[in-house]
């Protein structure tokens, strides 16, 4: 088993539950729940039985404190999180409509995470190998996006796996819109990338179709694009080939693409050569399919992390949907099927 080091942002989400009527006013009221992509998808891994690793920063406050404990609740190893002595934690508001889609209100000034440097780093993060996991959040300002690039070029030259998760929040972004060039620099390093629709048309300027050709000309091996309860997407290896999601009632999207990629993560890291399997058309349908059942268990419970599955949950929901046991068996050693 490889680990997954996921780097990035670990966060508050305060969750919006219901609203109160209180003297003429609506009150709405929220729950803190522990959130941030990478940190999701660390959980997601760690939950499903994977060795994940969180690199990351939070502040040295009640809030931190919580992640801290939650992450290892689940299993996470925060050996790399670090704890910053003036800088707050980052918050997000998150506001749900009735269909369980989400709108965001970030709180992440000069908060932790964006503070990270380069000189926080180690050579032993890669000692092992790990499969590297990141989102853009962490190029939405010079220094952040700094130790990022230094991190992915690390990961290259130690021949880790690099996974990208796109997951844009244009209004973390300076000028309200994401960097289209910085962003799809790092789509053109990194080995899997996934996106949602509108990720992939907006980097892609409007030309979908040149934009997947050119990043698998170039170091993609992989590239994913999801849309919501509609069909996945995949380009690889000469292969296009898509696959439809289970069909379940959205509660709450929050963690819905960090339980999917977190789903890949974990089976591509029980394999010795993880690179191989993204040559391998067939075995990469039943990844897509077993990640897609995490993703769908996870958009039918609140918040993130909680709604996060376990193996035997996921294992469970995979069979019901009558996939191939027998392939799936080759990435879950040990497991019962």
């Amino acid at each position: 088993m490889k680990p997954v080091l996921c780097f990035g942002e670990a966060l508050i989400d305060f969750l919006q539950q219901d609203n109160i009527e209180q003297d003429k006013l609506t009150l709405p009221a929220f729950r803190q729940y522990p959130g941030g992509a990478p940190a999701n998808t660390a959980v997601a891994v760690a939950k499903l039985g994977g060795d994940a690793r969180f690199a990351g920063q939070v502040g040295r406050d009640s809030f931190g404190d919580f992640l801290e404990h939650s992450l290892k609740q689940y299993g996470v190893d925060t050996r790399l999180l670090a704890r910053h002595p003036s800088a707050k934690t980052a918050l997000a508001f998150v506001a749900l409509d009735d269909s369980g889609d989400r709108s965001f209100s970030f709180y992440r000034d000069n908060s932790a995470d964006v503070v990270f440097s380069i000189e926080q780093i180690s050579d032993d993060w890669f000692s092992q190998q790990p499969l590297l996991h990141f989102c853009s959040n962490t190029l939405t300002n010079d220094n952040i996006a700094t130790t990022t690039k230094h991190i992915v070029a690390q990961a290259k030259s130690k021949k880790s796996l690099v996974s990208f998760d796109v997951n844009l929040r244009h209004n973390l972004w300076q000028k309200g819109m994401a960097d289209r060039s910085l962003v799809n620099s790092l789509v053109l390093k990194s080995d899997l990338v996934k996106f949602s629709k509108d990720e992939l048309l907006y980097l892609a300027d409007g030309k979908p179709k040149e934009y997947i050709a050119l990043c698998l000309r170039h170091q993609c091996r992989l590239i994913v694009v999801t849309d919501g309860e509609n069909d996945i997407h995949f380009h690889m290896n000469g292969h296009n080939g898509r696959i439809s999601p289970p069909a379940f009632k959205a509660v709450d999207t929050t963690a819905g693409g960090d339980g999917f990629v977190g789903g890949m993560l974990f089976l591509l890291s029980q394999i010795e050569d993880p690179f191989e399997v993204l040559q391998d058309v067939n075995m990469m349908e039943v990844v897509f399919r077993f990640a897609s059942c995490c993703g769908a268990l996870a958009v039918s419970l609140p918040g993130a992390f909680p709604a996060l599955p376990d193996k035997q949950t996921a294992i469970e929901l995979y069979q019901k949907l009558g996939f191939d046991n027998h392939t799936l068996s080759t990435f879950v050693r040990g497991h019962t099927l």
